[in-house]
């Protein structure tokens, strides 16, 4: 079981809370210009494994790349349940779904169902937030920085994605 969704990442960026010395009014950044690019990350909790490409659009091609991807990381002779929620790039009849995945669509506005929506909180929390990107370019590399060292951190996944309710049996 696979949990997948999308961040927009980008110069007109996430301001977080910072530490500062008492009595003080810290200063952030903050970038005028509308560079961006979006993070598509999948996670498996049950086998702490993610997957995630950094695209410059949100759209149908985009998530069909990403399913590639997903595809690829699922057990031979397995099939992966993907939990999305309702795109429209998820739930249209043009994307092409690889045949070991299947697709499974969460209910209208319901975010707090998706646990990958606390990585992009953890991810803006610990190192996307409170800064300035010079170009489209140094914002995938920061995207994929940042998802590479959560992911390489064993548990991280497992911990902060798991769910009581989302638990496949054998």
């Amino acid at each position: 079981m696979w949990f997948q969704d999308e961040a927009r990442v980008g110069q007109q960026n996430t301001s977080t809370r910072i530490w500062a010395e008492k009595g003080t009014r810290p200063r952030v950044v903050k970038q005028q210009q509308f560079e961006s690019a979006y993070l598509f990350g999948a996670v498996c909790p049950a086998k702490d494994i993610g997957v995630a490409l950094v695209l410059p659009v949100a759209n149908t091609e985009a998530m069909r790349l990403h399913l590639t991807e997903i595809s690829k990381a699922i057990s031979k002779g397995r099939h992966g349940l993907v939990i999305v929620d309702q795109a429209a790039w998820h739930t249209t009849h043009c994307l092409e779904i690889p045949a070991n995945i299947t697709l499974l669509k969460l209910p209208p506005a319901s975010p707090e169902l998706n646990p990958v929506e606390r990585i992009w909180e953890k991810l803006r929390e610990d190192s996307l937030a409170n800064r300035c990107f010079k170009n489209f370019n140094d914002i995938v590399e920061s995207c994929c920085e940042a998802w590479n060292v959560f992911v390489n951190k064993k548990n991280n996944i497992k911990s902060l994605c798991s769910r009581c309710w989302a638990v496949l049996t054998s």
